[in-house]
């Protein structure tokens, strides 16, 4: 099988290196990649935005199976023209794809499917706004309606924060639209769902980290860190979310007839009164991805083309490594709001082993040779311990081995799972 992965950051080197362990797996093409994945698949620069050109090289290299990385070409319409031409596609067309271009829509899916979430309003006008956050009080909760990136949302007690971000996603167009929900308790994990749809096989849980600096604090950004598995979740939550949350979305969008075919990625917040849906993606998240393909034992090619060809229904269960692994992003100085682009880097033949190792995201290949910063979140290092302290460790020895002029990183991912505090409310 020869497999064409959509995208260009660490997400997307995480699947290259999982597709590529897969006995099944002949030959792994990127578009357009990035410096890391180009020293073990061949990376092509295209538009991964522009349907026709994705479909074209998708028949060029005689691909089996394209697996679209990021939001945005699902929202173009890539995972379409693909299939259209006849090839197997693993990602949800523009349609079905609308449960993250829209979170106006995915709220509406949710209630037809009788889905436990957040309490919400949509405004479309300041007064409808205003009122909004006047009904919910603070903590406010305040949603960009469209893509952005996982910085679209402001958290905050400071009612003219929540009004001004508000104001300021509604000044995007006469459509434009923002969503605000009342504020989740409790601790929040992820769960990528894959599904063929009709069927869903769930991945294991995963926590990230959004705010830019140690303790949760400073503005969100696209993830910090990451890590997996939750020891700490409740018994049974997987089963109960795949049975209330990700069959009745899968069964509702094929009712409606946009069958979702990818990853159903359920943000949750574990509260006082059960798990409530946080926010729907439609495929792999970053970094949450990067700690459990590195966990996960069943070979990756033939999962994601059974859920492309709708076969998910003999995919044997799925195995996994017993050990911990945790994802210690690297960002850029002056990461989230002007990070610093062009900075050699350095160190990163220091970091690889089979516990330990670099996933490139925001990074290029300079002039001479060597790979320069291109971005906010410029690396992952990843790891795999027999428990989250050893995973934690070997993470962060490896991050200290790169060096990045005026790089900055959490120091606190996974510390508090670590040190078993993390508790559910009752």
């Amino acid at each position: 099988m020869k497999v064409l992965v959509i995208g260009s950051g660490a997400r997307e080197h995480a699947l290259v290196r999982a597709l590529l362990v897969d006995p099944a797996v002949d030959a792994v093409v990127a578009a357009p990649g990035n410096p890391g994945i180009d020293v073990i698949a061949l990376c092509v620069p295209v538009d991964a935005r522009d349907p026709q050109a994705v479909t074209d090289l998708a028949r060029e290299h005689g691909v089996d199976l394209v697996v679209v990385g990021p939001e945005a070409p699902l929202v173009a319409g890539v995972a379409d023209a693909v299939r259209a031409a006849g090839i197997a596609c693993f990602g949800p067309d523009r349609a079905a794809a609308t449960l993250e271009g829209s979170k106006a829509f995915a709220k509406e899916v949710m209630a037809a499917a009788e889905v436990p979430t957040a309490l919400a309003h949509v405004a479309r006008t300041e007064a409808e706004l205003t009122e909004a956050l006047d009904a919910f009080g603070a903590p406010y909760v305040v949603k960009d309606d469209g893509l952005a990136a996982g910085k679209g949302v402001v958290v905050t007690d400071d009612r003219g924060a929540a009004l001004a971000h508000g104001l300021a996603c509604l000044a995007k167009g006469d459509d434009a639209q923002v969503v605000v929900e009342e504020f989740l308790d409790g601790p929040e994990a992820s769960l990528f769902c894959i599904c063929d749809g009709q069927r869903v096989v769930p991945l294991d849980l995963a926590q990230d980290f959004k705010r830019v600096f140690d303790g949760d604090e400073g503005p969100n950004t696209g993830g910090m860190g990451a890590y997996s598995p939750l020891d700490w979740a409740p018994e049974g939550l997987v089963d109960d979310v795949v049975a209330r949350v990700a069959q009745p979305v899968v069964d509702e969008m094929r009712r409606r007839g946009t069958p979702f075919v990818g990853v159903l990625y359920v943000g949750l917040a574990l509260t006082s009164r059960g798990p409530r849906v946080i926010e729907f993606n439609v495929r792999f998240g970053d970094p949450e991805t990067q700690s459990v393909l590195a966990r996960l034992a069943t070979p990756l090619g033939g999962l994601l083309h059974a859920a492309a060809q709708g076969r998910l229904g003999e995919v044997e269960p799925l195995r996994w490594r017993e050990q911990a692994s945790v994802t210690v992003v690297v960002a850029a100085a002056g990461y989230p709001a002007s990070p610093s682009t062009g900075d050699p880097i350095a160190g990163l033949e220091l970091v690889g082993d089979s516990d330990t190792y670099v996933l490139h995201a925001g990074t290029a290949a300079g002039p001479d040779g060597t790979v320069v910063s291109a971005g906010g979140r410029v690396l992952s290092v990843v790891s795999l311990g027999a428990d989250l302290d050893e995973a934690r460790e070997r993470a962060y020895a490896g991050v200290a081995k790169v060096e990045l002029e005026g790089s900055h990183h959490r120091t606190d991912i996974a510390l508090r799972a670590a040190r078993g505090e993390i508790r559910t409310p009752r």
